[in-house]
């Protein structure tokens, strides 16, 4: 399924930025039509496995970490506001 995520990671220990970076790098590298900000990153794309394999690895690996998603099917990437 196409889909359009919004993903906030919150690594919740002093060495934030390490874990957020390296999680940006992963999603940079993968098939994913990629846009950052300075608050959340979005993806686009056919989602399921990869997104479950690599959040899965980071809850495993980061003790206390949590994760926003906002979920929205379609792949939103090329949406031009029109209001």
């Amino acid at each position: 399924m196409k889909v359009s995520i919004d993903i906030s990671m919150y690594p919740l220990h002093k060495d934030f930025e390490s874990p957020i970076k390296t999680f940006i790098k992963i999603l940079r590298n993968s098939n994913f039509h990629t846009e950052e900000n300075g608050l959340s990153t979005q993806i686009f794309g056919e989602y399921l496995e990869f997104i479950n394999t690599h959040i899965d690895k980071v809850l495993l690996q980061e003790k206390n970490c949590v994760f926003m998603l906002k979920i929205v099917t379609d792949d939103r990437s090329h949406h031009e506001p029109n209001y």
